[in-house]
């Protein structure tokens, strides 16, 4: 069936919108695993303590991605019992983890967990990906996590794509994976990295996973059609994951040393903000990254993440 934006947009209504921001936080440590702020943050940034004990980068991951949700209000913020999730990586390459050009597994998999404690039904997994898809979701370590944590990976196979009315500026219309739009909640969970057009890859080019077509043409004008699709789906959170990030040979990569651990997850009701975080994070002014300067541009968020309610935690 074909689905339109104002379908989309009903739907969005029933499960309550964007939710309101709450008041700006004192920055600081945050509080104990499981234990959230008393109001929630619109974003929240988790760095690992450097003088901690090591438990090792898969526990690091996790404990990064439940204190940055935590801050942000718990997904339980976001999901409803008996609601459908889809969990939306960037599992474009067949590349192993440690090179970075993928969504951190343990990232993925703590997710999957979050969302079937907050009540869901069903957590599907899934990426439309550049090199074969059964071989990226296996050797980026997101297949066994996911499996391991309850999760459902779907393969998004190319005749199932249907077009729908984006009603963009630039793109009227557009393929679009139908199960993703009829999931309840849209969880976008990608990976910091450098890119060799855009410069910068992370929440709203990660959008580019949902869609079928001739993806190439997006690149004539990737600020619009990134701006396009992202007021089309309405994103209510993003989870960015900078455990590791790629900071050359985008977004491929495939060279150790282009990678930097930097044990990090950050999680926001605003998609701008988080892409502007992650262009510092590469060493750029986010006003200088052209895709989040649409996106402000556009109404979608703010460059300026420090001026939201925003949460820095230090996790051990």
């Amino acid at each position: 069936m074909r689905r339109t934006r104002r379908d989309f947009l009903r739907q969005a209504a029933a499960l309550g919108g964007i939710l309101a921001l709450g008041p700006a936080r004192v920055l600081g440590r945050g509080a104990g695993e499981g234990e959230a702020a008393a109001e929630p943050a619109a974003m929240a940034i988790a760095r690992w303590d450097a003088a901690a004990v090591d438990p090792g980068l898969a526990e690091v991951a996790r404990r990064l991605t439940v204190q940055a949700l935590d801050a942000v209000g718990g997904l339980g913020r976001f999901v409803n019992r008996g609601d459908v999730v889809w969990i939306k990586p960037n599992l474009g390459w067949n590349r192993p983890p440690e090179l970075a050009a993928t969504t951190n597994p343990d990232v993925v998999a703590t997710l999957v967990r979050l969302c079937l404690e907050a009540g869901a039904k069903r957590v599907r997994v899934g990426d439309y990906t550049c090199h074969d898809a059964r071989q990226s979701y296996v050797t980026s370590g997101v297949a066994a996590a996911v499996q391991a944590a309850g999760g459902e990976l779907v393969y998004l196979e190319e005749r199932r794509f249907r077009d729908v009315e984006l009603g963009g500026r630039r793109l009227k219309s557009w393929p679009v994976y139908p199960e993703i739009l009829e999931a309840d909640f849209l969880l976008n969970v990608p990976v910091v990295k450098h890119h060799s057009s855009s410069r910068v890859t992370a929440c709203m080019k990660n959008y580019m996973g949902v869609v079928g077509g001739r993806r190439s043409a997006w690149h004539q004008d990737l600020p619009a059609c990134l701006c396009d699709i992202t007021a089309f789906l309405k994103p209510r959170l993003c989870v960015l994951d900078a455990v590791r990030i790629l900071v050359a040979h985008g977004p491929t990569g495939g060279n150790p040393a282009d990678v930097r651990e930097l044990r990090t997850v950050a999680a926001g009701t605003d998609i701008v903000a988080l892409d502007a975080f992650a262009a510092e994070l590469l060493g750029q002014r986010p006003e200088s990254l052209a895709t989040a300067r649409a996106g402000a541009e556009a109404g979608l968020g703010r460059l300026d993440y420090r001026q939201l309610a925003l949460r820095e935690l230090t996790v051990s």
